[in-house]
């Protein structure tokens, strides 16, 4: 190799667009392991509604970070990424090629990046207030509190103005003091996988996962933990338990995942776009591509 420093290969893309299936061809050819870099398959129970890899897939190839915790028990990103790097350093002590594979931006970029992220848990009574009185009202909130954020947030994205107002009111401080980089001292492949028809491959899942089995998996998550276990509020989960319930058919749960996925899937790639660079890898020929990219950067 060109460098002493460790080699990491990192798979990231939207949700839908085949990282599973294409991060295990891939593990195949390199002969090692995966990391997967999602913010719901570390919880167990939660297997139809994260997409979670199949009991068979992960008898194929090892994957770490997956079912560590209880749905009751959430982990937040400062807890993850302490979790996450411990077992990368495991892999590159073993001397595998460590192989990082998930769409959750923040929680990929906490390890890659080295992020301090402030220990503070989700505040859920404080998250819906500011859900209910908007996304203008609670920009303008974060402006007051911490202008400096407001330069480094898009003003659309909602979920990281709630997370910076959160961190303000339980610290008292602004979350753009308290972040500073730190990277890891790794050589780092970023590959980025996208599909032209993602919103069919959306709907696609979306159904498979209702006909094979969301809705009883929130049955027995509610049975286990409660109706008000806060990772029902996961997009899939709220709309089963509105099933269960009757507050909604399951032709309007469908329709209405697959919405929130779609939109969910578009943030998902301007994060990407805009915290990321990654080399986005040919649809006509993914391994292929994969494999010559990944050899070249290990030469």
């Amino acid at each position: 190799m060109s460098s002493s420093l460790p080699h990491v290969i990192i798979l990231i893309g939207p949700t839908a667009s085949g990282k599973t299936e294409l991060a295990i061809e891939i593990a195949e050819y390199f002969k090692t392991h995966i990391h997967n870099v999602d913010s719901r398959q570390i919880y167990k129970s939660m297997d139809i509604g994260t997409a979670k890899p199949s009991k068979i897939q992960q008898k194929k190839i090892k994957h770490f970070l997956i079912d560590i915790e209880e749905p009751i028990n959430q982990i937040n990103v400062k807890q993850f990424q302490e979790i996450a790097q411990k077992s990368i350093k495991e892999e590159i002590k073993q001397d595998y090629l460590p192989f990082l594979v998930g769409g959750s931006g923040l929680y990929m970029n906490s390890i890659t990046k080295g992020f301090f992220v402030p220990d503070v848990p989700p505040q859920n009574n404080l998250r819906r207030q500011l859900e209910e009185i908007g996304q203008e009202k609670c920009w303008d909130l974060l402006k007051n509190c911490d202008p400096l954020s407001t330069k480094k947030i898009n003003f659309a994205d909602h979920i990281r103005t709630i997370r910076a107002l959160e961190v303000f009111y339980v610290t008292g401080k602004p979350l753009s003091t308290l972040k500073v980089q730190k990277p890891p001292k790794w050589k780092i492949l970023e590959l980025g996988l996208d599909r032209d028809n993602l919103k069919e491959r959306i709907f696609q899942r979306t159904q498979n996962m209702f006909f094979s089995g969301i809705i009883e998996e929130t049955n027995h998550l509610i049975s286990k933990y409660g109706f008000d276990l806060p990772i029902l509020e996961t997009i899939g989960y709220r709309e089963a338990r509105d099933v269960l319930h009757n507050r909604s058919t399951i032709d309007k749960a469908i329709e209405l995942t697959a919405t929130k996925t779609i939109q969910f899937a578009k943030r998902q790639k301007t994060w990407f776009r805009n915290k990321n660079n990654p080399l986005w890898l040919n649809n006509k020929n993914l391994l292929k591509d994969a494999i010559i990219k990944i050899e070249s950067f290990l030469s």
